[in-house]
């Protein structure tokens, strides 16, 4: 609940963007209710306020969307078995829920944490956009509000869990040293993408800590 109440505050953030991208309320309660990730609405919103068209925005938002397929595949028997619950579920599967539901251990601890997490971010998230784009200029610049770094602040809370493992350091300090090679030579938006390679020595570093036999501290060796 915490979590879902601290990403309603990007929400609103997202709503007083979309809104001088000049975007209804309707159509930024769609984006959020039907899109419902925030990077990509934020990418979007983005890319029509500064004056690019229609289909740059869309296809920068698919770009940073993908990655929900691959959390996808991580919590899918997290979500349940049950098409309804795999039809629903679909909709939850963003950064927070799939941080959430694998920082568990057991699997009914997973599912839990997957359904509240990602219920609680959606109903907080569109409140939030909702009271961002009502209420337009009144609240002012995202930016000079410090909303510009919330986005970050919260990557790096969710990454923490993670980094109890060997694997996932290796991913945080492999994918933060391609984000900053990447960034002075590519478009925004892909240096997070090309991040996204440092899963391969990760996931070798995760098979070799679950290949490394077990040894007993107490056993004598001769």
């Amino acid at each position: 609940m915490i979590l879902g109440a601290a990403v309603g505050v990007f929400g609103v953030a997202f709503g007083v963007l979309a809104g001088t991208a000049g975007a209804s309320v309707s159509q930024a309660m769609a984006m959020s209710v039907l899109i419902f990730t925030g990077a990509s609405q934020f990418a979007a919103a983005s890319v029509i306020d500064s004056g690019g068209t229609a289909p740059a925005a869309i296809a920068s938002a698919l770009l940073l969307a993908a990655r929900n397929g691959f959390y996808a595949l991580t919590v899918a028997r997290d979500i349940g078995t049950s098409l309804t619950k795999r039809i629903l579920g679909a909709q939850f599967v963003i950064d927070e829920s799939a941080a959430m539901a694998t920082s568990q251990q057991t699997l009914e601890d997973r599912s839990t944490a997957f359904w509240w997490t990602g219920l609680s971010v959606f109903v907080f998230w569109n409140l939030g956009t909702l009271l961002g784009v009502a209420s337009g200029s009144a609240i002012g610049d995202p930016e000079t509000l410090g909303l510009d770094a919330a986005f970050p602040a919260g990557f790096i809370a969710l990454m923490m869990p993670s980094l109890k493992r060997r694997s996932g350091q290796v991913a945080a300090l492999v994918g933060g040293a391609i984000a900053l090679a990447a960034v002075p030579l590519t478009p925004p938006g892909i240096p997070v993408l090309l991040a996204a390679l440092a899963t391969v020595p990760a996931a070798w570093v995760a098979h070799t800590e679950t290949q490394a036999p077990d040894i007993d501290p107490n056993a004598s060796t001769r």
